[in-house]
């Protein structure tokens, strides 16, 4: 039996058919079959999400064979690649030809398909997520079409694809804004909780990149700050904590421990206050647990489903090992970022229905009625995703 997992085994199922698609063309041609057919399809980049997105027992879509650099344009800093392209793979020939992505997360194995449709991001508070990066998508929809999009050319089906849930159709293709290579210089750091809350705003507005992780059992975080640097690299990379490289050598990290993930984002100025009430959480009701909790900013976007939309924003992850429970103090965490006006993360845990994601995000009906327009049977919704839209859940 073939079966279809994401990267912690949380997420496991026997879809119908797994395909590898290599080509466009063998892509389109599947979509037909399965519109002929009336089965579903849910498309599958590295499978680094928590979520239930891609779970489907019709057609799960590996996009992995639909990569690399499609074309750079140096003078306007732009590429077209590949949606399956992994992010690592994308460092170096965006380097060579003199450019690099704004910002990444801290995780660079995701498809760059994948990692726009959830909404992946890193950290710093003028630095916006990889969803506002894209300027153009190449998408086949669900009757087998081929639409290429962007601000000027089918913008409705744009803002949908910038972060479409796999949702819209599969992306094969896109564009994205880029910026002149450069080098960052990484410093890290061991701080009290008492001293990071007394610095956060300093840190925040001092350097250009900042986050930290704080461990409940000690009741200490380890911070990192990262800023542009003339600096020349220094090899063989050192530890996490003290780099000095090109941005696509020091914003990576390896994260190797199997764990779950619930991340919210909150409106940067209640971002303090809230990650001070999910320390009383956990020293109080939860002290047991002892993976760490993560901070970092975003700076506000225009992306329908954005985390960041209209808002600068810091978010806040709490982790749990994969082989216990998370539910109980997930559930708990998340009533704590509702109460600050949290979003949640695409690709992480939530447990929300249609009725509070459409309260969270003001974009949300735009959102589903050009996705619905352009897939109206729901071929390309799972039972998650069909459980939330607003059409289906008012019949």
């Amino acid at each position: 039996m073939v079966y279809w997992s994401n990267w912690s085994g949380r997420q496991r199922i026997k879809p119908g058919q797994l395909c590898f698609v290599r080509s466009e063309a063998d892509a389109q041609a599947l979509i037909r079959n399965a519109c002929a057919n009336n089965t579903r399809i849910r498309i599958a980049g590295a499978g680094h999400s928590h979520s239930e997105l891609v779970a489907n027992e019709g057609i799960i879509m590996d996009t992995s064979g639909l990569a690399g650099v499609i074309d750079l344009n140096t003078g306007d800093k732009t590429a077209w690649v590949w949606a399956g392209t992994k992010i690592y793979a994308l460092g170096r020939p965006l380097h060579d030809a003199g450019l690099a992505l704004a910002n990444q997360g801290d995780i660079d194995r995701q498809a760059i398909g994948g990692a726009c449709s959830t909404g992946t991001h890193g950290t710093g508070q003028g630095l916006k997520n990889l969803s506002a990066q894209v300027t153009g998508a190449r998408v086949i929809l669900a009757s087998g079409e081929i639409v290429d999009c962007d601000l000027q050319k089918e913008p409705h089906t744009f803002e949908v694809a910038r972060l479409s849930l796999g949702a819209l159709g599969l992306i094969t293709r896109l564009k994205l804004q880029l910026r002149e290579s450069y080098k960052l210089k990484e410093l890290g750091f061991n701080a009290t909780y008492a001293d990071i809350r007394e610095r956060i705003g300093e840190l925040t507005d001092e350097n250009e990149r900042f986050e930290f992780f704080w461990y409940p059992q000690s009741d200490e975080a380890t911070v990192k700050v990262i800023n542009e640097t003339t600096d020349a690299p220094t090899y063989p990379l050192s530890a996490e904590g003290a780099r000095v490289a090109y941005n696509y050598e020091v914003l990576p990290n390896h994260r190797p421990h199997l764990h779950t993930e619930m991340e919210y984002s909150i409106p940067a100025e209640d971002g303090p206050e809230c990650f001070a009430a999910i320390r009383g959480l956990l020293r109080h009701q939860f002290p047991d647990v002892m993976w760490p909790v993560e901070y970092r900013t975003v700076a506000a976007d225009d992306v329908w489903l954005s985390m960041a939309y209209e808002r600068p924003t810091v978010t806040i992850s709490v982790h749990q090992d994969v082989k216990q429970d998370e539910t109980e103090y997930y559930r708990a965490c998340e009533s704590i970022f509702l109460d600050y006006g949290g979003r949640p993360h695409w690709g992480k845990v939530n447990y929300l229905g249609a009725d509070a994601l459409a309260r969270a995000y003001p974009r949300w009906q735009d959102w589903w009625k050009v996705r619905d327009g352009l897939d109206p049977t729901g071929m390309f919704l799972n039972d998650y995703l069909a459980a939330l839209s607003p059409a289906r859940h008012t019949r």
